[in-house]
């Protein structure tokens, strides 16, 4: 897994984050406007996530992305829609903020609250290894980290991935051996639904994607989601 994150580094674009103070300084729009029936369980506007704490920069529960990865992921949205699933979201753009407090609180070896749930199998020091980065593609807005649901009318039921969003573990690569004929359906449905529109996968994380080629890949961003 570090030789993993190493080589992702090496490959990263050098990157400068954006003055800009406010979405309309940027092409961030509000995916709630362009697929209404998403579910937007944005688990760092809240406590449910692996710090165990609303996270900095995260005000309210938004997904923001830039506008052809919103006008992309809407025609995964739509492709779903045709085989009764739906995309539940749990992150979109992720403010640079956000990424520091993530790497602040790796670094805090004291709180260990969130470990039985998040990486009950790995040491805190580990996570900074391929798990959590200084620097994040979210912030460039054209990252998400998404899973399904299946529909019956107005009830939706999330499909089993075999480990929960963000948990820290190899069971959560894609590609894990040791997953159930049902679980890997249900994750390489995802994938192809979301391949088709151009977004790739993040091995090591089955609810991870980027939009490829990035629009703006020298550009992140640190406007508060409010």
């Amino acid at each position: 897994m570090g030789m993993l994150a190493a080589v992702l580094a090496q490959a990263a674009p050098p990157v400068q984050v954006s003055p800009a103070r406010t979405f309309a300084q940027t092409d961030l729009v509000d995916v709630a406007g362009w697929i209404p029936d998403a579910t937007l369980d944005i688990r760092y506007a809240g406590e449910r996530n692996f710090i165990g704490a609303v996270v900095d920069g995260y005000d309210a529960p938004k997904c923001y992305l830039l506008r052809p990865v919103a006008e992309a992921l809407a025609g995964v949205a739509a492709d779903l829609r045709a085989e009764n699933l739906r995309l539940v979201i749990h992150d979109c753009y992720r403010p640079v903020r956000a990424v520091k407090h993530f790497v602040r609180w790796a670094g805090d070896a004291a709180d260990q609250r969130t470990k039985p749930v998040y990486y009950p199998m790995l040491d805190k020091s580990q996570l900074l290894d391929g798990y959590i980065a200084e620097t994040s593609g979210h912030s460039r807005g054209a990252t998400l980290d998404a899973t399904l649901a299946r529909c019956d009318g107005d009830a939706c039921a999330e499909l089993d991935m075999g480990t929960p969003f963000d948990f820290f573990d190899p069971r959560a690569n894609t590609a894990h051996p040791q997953l159930s004929a049902e679980q890997r359906d249900n994750r390489q449905t995802l994938v192809r639904a979301m391949a088709r529109h151009g977004f790739r996968n993040y091995p090591m994380e089955w609810w991870h994607y980027t939009l490829q080629p990035e629009p703006d890949p020298h550009t992140a961003y640190d406007v508060p989601i409010e």
